[in-house]
């Protein structure tokens, strides 16, 4: 690992409360290391008895609509813009269910309960298919041991979504 402002090599030092930090001995600064930030979204339909699952990039794996957050912009902003991005759909409210951090992309993912305006969504280049799933319908087709899936599950547990 490398430093990001004067490319030397970086090594391992102890950082107070936060343990062994990458260091530049160069630049003489800790290097902390930068991770992604992301939302999931549960996505229900006025009525909150069914929800949106897509599928994308050519797979068949039902899954929550999700995006990464933008510099500048904060989860809700991105709850709000991906799913009138991907779908068209303007989100009415929201509630935050949980968040996780998912290692094979570092990237914290913020989890929401979103519920939108319509049923009727258009969608973009990015989402290959969308389908309504009423909600005990949409656990059995979110893609099995998935983190997807796992918010999905607190979320119906959390809410008492039926």
């Amino acid at each position: 690992m490398y430093c990001q402002v004067c490319g030397h090599q970086l090594i391992k030092k102890k950082c107070g409360i936060d343990g062994e930090v990458p260091y530049c001995p160069n630049c003489k600064e800790f290097r902390f290391e930068r991770f992604n930030s992301a939302i999931y979204a549960i996505v229900l339909n006025p009525s909150k008895d069914k929800i949106l699952l897509i599928q994308q990039y050519r797979r068949t794996d039902n899954i929550l609509i999700a995006g990464y957050i933008n510099k500048g912009e904060n989860a809700k902003e991105t709850l709000i813009r991906e799913i009138k991005e991907e779908t068209g759909l303007n989100v009415k409210e929201y509630l935050y269910n949980d968040n996780s951090y998912f290692k094979p992309s570092e990237t914290l993912i913020h989890n929401y309960v979103a519920v939108v305006d319509s049923e009727n969504y258009q969608l973009t280049n990015e989402v290959d298919q969308a389908k309504w799933f009423l909600i005990n319908e949409a656990v059995m087709a979110i893609k099995p041991e998935s983190l997807a899936k796992s918010f999905l599950l607190e979320a119906i547990n959390k809410f008492n979504l039926k």
